[in-house]
């Protein structure tokens, strides 16, 4: 039972900074078909009043958000760090430090998940309220992107989804271990009590 426990473990953690590496590439990736497609048609940042598509200053209204993603994304990756620092993905039994480490990525990732579909559902809401008609007209005629996709909105389901299962598997895990650990230390006060005997 110990060995599939172990093996798991070892599994999750990996997993861990995986999904911390595919919401890095998600945040970098995020604004990249909003620059493609509108850039092109936006107003320095300080003249945002003089908009030629109505709705497509949406494109610096996720920015700043976009870095916090991003910054988040690289407080994940470190948390995920902590696991194999404390050695959670190989210890047999758990200490503090292993407690630590697991609460805080599972509690991190979970809150930023919430946190990130939130604003994302707020921004894609914004990005369908823009003026698609008069978008397309400006685009054609200035052979440019004509952007009207939300998958980079959508994908954020994904990503986070992934990103919860990784949490409160690690917490899952973290049950199973102190289980065991107690099974095992029940077992050993068993042939103490039988040795004393």
């Amino acid at each position: 039972m110990y060995k599939a426990q172990l093996t798991w473990q070892k599994i999750l953690c990996f997993a861990a900074l995986a999904v911390c590496g595919l919401m890095f590439l998600y945040a970098l990736g995020m604004s990249t078909d909003l620059y493609d497609g509108l850039f092109y048609s936006l107003p320095e940042e300080s003249k945002i009043e003089d908009v030629k598509i109505p709705g497509s200053e949406i494109y610096y209204n996720i920015q700043p958000f976009n870095r916090q993603l991003l910054n988040a994304s690289i407080m994940l990756l470190l948390l995920a760090c902590l696991l194999f620092i404390t050695s959670t993905h190989s210890r047999r039994r758990y200490y503090v430090g292993n407690a630590v480490s697991t609460f805080a990525f599972a509690g991190a990732g979970a809150a930023i998940s919430l946190w990130a579909h939130r604003q994302i559902s707020m921004f894609k809401a914004q990005f369908l309220q823009m003026d698609f008609e008069a978008y397309l007209k400006y685009a054609t005629r200035r052979k440019k992107a004509y952007i009207d996709s939300t998958f980079w909105f959508d994908a954020h389901y994904a990503v986070f989804a992934l990103v919860v299962l990784i949490c409160l598997a690690l917490m899952a895990n973290f049950l199973w271990k102190m289980y065991l650990m107690r099974a095992e230390k029940k077992l050993i006060d068993q042939g103490r009590s039988v040795a004393a005997k």
